[in-house]
């Protein structure tokens, strides 16, 4: 069994989804007149900073939203918000549309991120566009893994020298440092309880939008089959392998990120134009087989 991610997955053998979780196809939209607003949704402990380079990489041609979810990054959580993944998906889909207005929306989400994006989406209605998900995965609850998962989580929290936070090299990465204490632990519980897990298959077997799923063939977190076993849920989706990424592809090459992102909203007509001439995107099927 590979590493544990700190997301919502789960480490198991993979296979075909079960039978009766496809959806049925969606007609197209009309074609795009403004472009969407992109959203980016950040993991568990790190905070809209994370998609700074991917988002210079993007704008000004795509607009991008990176907001921190409440009780990491700069954002407080209100008290009235639970820790859990449902809470948190309802608060991002009303925080979209407060952020949006009336435009056309594309959710990312990262690792645990994803998973709240998936919970946002059916929120959304035709104001949603597309969803990419990157390093995201699982659906299959393991006791033992997601115990070992919990204990390392809480441990970390207890561990991290907060004091770091105010040293200007870290400012970047003072997510981990800051993240309130009953946000992290909460969502990370939620995340990994057996209900959350089972869910993770069903909404993304519902989604009514196109899906591209991103997997780094380094991410030692999230592994690449991982992601392919829950995009396979997705009746519209398509699965890209980032040859030599990690875990934070949008640290690591943004502009690589950024193509595949692009060619694809291209592709799927989300954004007007035409698709590139050679396509940054391999064949569904020849990405399938890379990742197998």
């Amino acid at each position: 069994m590979g590493p544990i991610p700190l997301a919502v997955a789960a480490m198991t053998p993979i296979g075909p989804p079960p039978a009766g979780c496809e959806a049925p196809q969606v007609a197209p939209g009309p074609e795009p007149s403004t472009p969407p607003l992109l959203v980016a949704v950040h993991g568990w402990l790190l905070s809209g900073r994370l998609w700074e380079p991917l988002r210079r990489e993007l704008e000004p041609r795509l607009p991008c939203w990176c907001p921190d979810l409440p009780g990491f990054g700069d954002r407080s959580r209100p008290r009235d918000l639970q820790p859990s993944l449902a809470s948190y998906g309802r608060w991002l889909a009303e925080a979209v549309r407060a952020e949006a207005g009336d435009r056309p929306v594309v959710l990312i989400g990262h690792s645990l991120g994803g998973s709240v994006a998936l919970h946002a989406a059916p929120l959304l209605g035709r104001q949603l566009r597309g969803l990419v998900q990157v390093a995201a995965g699982g659906g299959v609850y393991q006791p033992r893994a997601f115990g070992r998962l919990r204990q390392g989580g809480v441990a970390v929290l207890a561990l991290r020298p907060a004091w770091l936070a105010g040293l200007p090299l870290l400012a970047p990465w003072r997510g981990p440092l800051l993240a309130e204490g009953r946000a992290a632990r909460g969502l990370l519980a939620c995340s990994t309880n057996r209900g959350a897990v089972a869910q993770l298959p069903r909404l993304t077997a519902a989604l009514e939008v196109p899906s591209l799923w991103i997997a780094g063939s380094r991410d030692n977190v999230m592994e690449p089959r991982y992601v392919r076993h829950l995009a396979g849920y997705s009746p519209l989706h398509r699965l890209e392998l980032l040859e030599g990424a990690g875990h934070l592809p949008m640290q690591q090459m943004p502009r690589r990120l950024a193509d595949v992102i692009e060619a694809w909203l291209l592709e799927e007509g989300v954004v007007a134009g035409a698709p590139p001439v050679a396509s940054t995107l391999l064949p569904a099927g020849q990405a399938l087989a890379e990742v197998a």
